[in-house]
């Protein structure tokens, strides 16, 4: 078992396991967000067991008044078939010194409201709920 980052040749074994988070989003979407998302360094970062991907984190160290310097998980999900197995929380772990070792002050996410099994795994994991997310469509 180990936690690296993917690379973009590992795309399609990402998809498999953030289309579990994002349903509605298709692999050209996907793909072509991911390569988006690469000019704010978004990294792709993943719980291997060998070649199989169990767990997947989408972060990013960003810098902000509110939250200054930060990481910013944007997904963070597991395959279905590893769930309730901790792998979770071992990402979380991985995060927690990445943040350190990237100078970041927080570890910032947002959670949809109808998740409350993944708000109480992270406030488990010592997160607090600190403010809402807004959304208006254009």
């Amino acid at each position: 078992m180990q936690i690296r980052e993917l690379d973009l040749k590992e795309l399609l074994t990402a998809y498999e396991v953030v289309s579990q988070l994002r349903s509605s989003l298709s692999y050209k979407e996907f793909e072509d967000l991911i390569y988006d998302m690469r000019d704010m360094e978004y990294k792709m970062l993943g719980v291997m067991d060998g070649e199989t991907l169990i767990t997947y984190a989408g972060v990013a160290v960003q810098t902000n008044l509110y939250h200054k310097r930060h990481l910013y998980v944007f997904d963070l999900v597991t395959d279905e078939k590893y769930r309730g197995k901790n792998y979770g929380k071992m990402m979380l772990d991985y995060l927690h010194d990445y943040a350190k070792m990237g100078m970041c002050e927080n570890i910032v996410l947002s959670s949809g409201f109808e998740k409350e099994k993944a708000h109480k795994f992270y406030e488990k994991n010592g997160f607090m709920k600190k403010s809402f997310v807004f959304l208006k469509s254009v």
